[in-house]
């Protein structure tokens, strides 16, 4: 198996720390940027290159048996893949809005499951990214960007995943409830032999360990970032996207029109690796309030993103509130539930909410007996200066919206083509294209 880059770092941190005798945290600061050890558990001391790698797979073989494990959940049902399908991109199975859990797996969330593939990129979160396109000017600021979650509260795997385990209403677990379950599991020896002998004497050491592994699994490139979409063979030249989809793409690019690659970025970066149709920005656009969500039946109840009440670093921070991590496009066709809270299971209707938010906002949002429109029902006006303006939410009530019919499913024909998996030899209909010329043909 190909060790992917961040697992590399790791190794090699873990092969700095063995052979200078370096503490974890010094191993960690000497990792690349894009990742850190994910715990204080580190590999043993004296150990070759060989021999670390050796142990990355080895941790991240036991991370697979733990993401399939229901019994790491306090009701003993619930393990990481019945939320993060790999038939569904490692995202929800089916069409609810949030998915149930708890000890008696009914206790509901506020959050849609966001998909685990392609977070390979995402960086650590800051306040004020720093980026150009073209390594010239980085003065402008693109604002709160990065981290893992749909707040960006986390930036590493290991992180992430503690999240779900100790939730109330995901996963419902504890340390303690976790060491039981692997102290039980077939693979307690393999953990005993990549942890140590004594890693079972400690329910932290244990949890540690299970979130490193974990992380390590959830990094394995050819289930994770295997870039096998049609797109990917397009840019590659090794398919041809019919006319529907390459309307579409047209559309996605042009800021007159969806204006979508202005956040979700299609083309190759500079140094030619794929697009990750996501600039990771956190952003709000006003999603409708989900009516369905039993914690919505409280009217003084708002999920606010990055402001709360999940996060809480930047609580009554009020540039923060309502806005939350654009997501890689990736794989979207294969979802059946859209946005941060779920609010849509239809993709079209996904885009039509884009380019009829301002034009049309009656089919969104509650209108009163008087014929008002309570736009943004789901943020406190305090806040709807964070709401964002730019095209093509640039239009009013009345104006003609930037797509009509016709193109939005066209747009979301090219939004399949964003799914992974595609075969060009099984293909009938594929023709070989010219990759990255067609794609600077749309460009321009």
């Amino acid at each position: 198996m190909r060790l992917p880059f961040v697992l590399c770092a790791l190794a090699l941190a873990a092969l700095s720390a063995a052979v200078s005798g370096c503490d974890s945290h010094a191993a960690d600061k000497s990792a690349s940027g894009q990742t850190q050890a994910a715990t204080s558990v580190a590999a043993p001391q004296g150990q070759s290159r060989a021999e670390v790698f050796a142990h990355v797979k080895e941790i991240t073989a036991l991370g697979e048996k733990l993401f399939f494990d229901p019994s790491l959940s306090g009701s003993g049902k619930l393990a990481c893949a019945s939320c993060h399908s790999p038939s569904h991109a490692f995202g929800p199975p089916n069409a609810l809005s949030v998915q149930l859990g708890g000890n008696d797996m009914h206790q509901p969330g506020f959050r849609a499951v966001p998909s685990l593939r392609y977070l390979q990129s995402v960086p650590a979160f800051t306040r004020h990214f720093h980026d150009s396109d073209d390594e010239g000017d980085e003065s402008v600021d693109a604002g709160p960007t990065g981290g893992l979650t749909w707040d960006g509260r986390v930036d590493h795997g290991s992180d992430q995943a503690r999240i779900p385990l100790l939730s109330s209403f995901e996963m419902g677990s504890t340390p303690a409830k976790v060491t039981v379950a692997v102290k039980a599991s077939p693979y307690a020896g393999d953990f005993r032999k990549a942890f140590g002998a004594d890693v079972f004497d400690s329910d932290d050491k244990v949890f540690a360990s299970v979130l490193q592994s974990l992380e390590a699994f959830e990094q394995t490139p050819e289930k994770f970032y295997p870039y096998t979409s049609k797109y990917d063979a397009f840019l590659a030249g090794r398919a041809k996207l019919n006319d529907a989809e390459m309307h579409g793409l047209q559309l996605f690019n042009d800021e007159n029109k969806g204006n979508c690659a202005s956040c979700h970025i299609s083309q190759r970066a500079k140094d030619g690796s794929p697009p990750q149709f996501s600039d990771f920005g956190l952003i709000a656009i006003g999603v409708p309030r989900n009516r369905a969500l039993p914690v919505n039946r409280n009217p003084n109840f708002h999920d606010l993103g990055a402001c709360g009440p999940e996060r809480r670093d930047l609580k009554g921070q009020d540039e923060y509130c309502g806005i939350f991590r654009t997501p890689s496009l990736r794989n979207v066709a294969t979802r059946k539930t859209f946005f941060h809270n779920g609010v849509y299971h239809n993709l079209e209707d996904v885009v039509r909410f884009y380019v009829e938010r301002d034009t049309n906002p009656e089919k969104f949002y509650p209108v009163s007996k008087s014929g008002v429109v309570r736009k943004f029902d789901d943020l406190p006006k305090r806040y709807w200066e964070n709401i964002n303006t730019e095209p093509p939410f640039d239009r009013k009530k009345g104006d003609q919206p930037a797509l009509d019919e016709a193109e939005i499913r066209d747009v979301v024909a090219f939004l399949d083509t964003l799914t992974d998996g595609y075969d060009p030899a099984k293909d009938k209909n594929a023709q070989k294209g010219t990759g990255i010329n067609e794609m600077k043909s749309v460009s321009n």
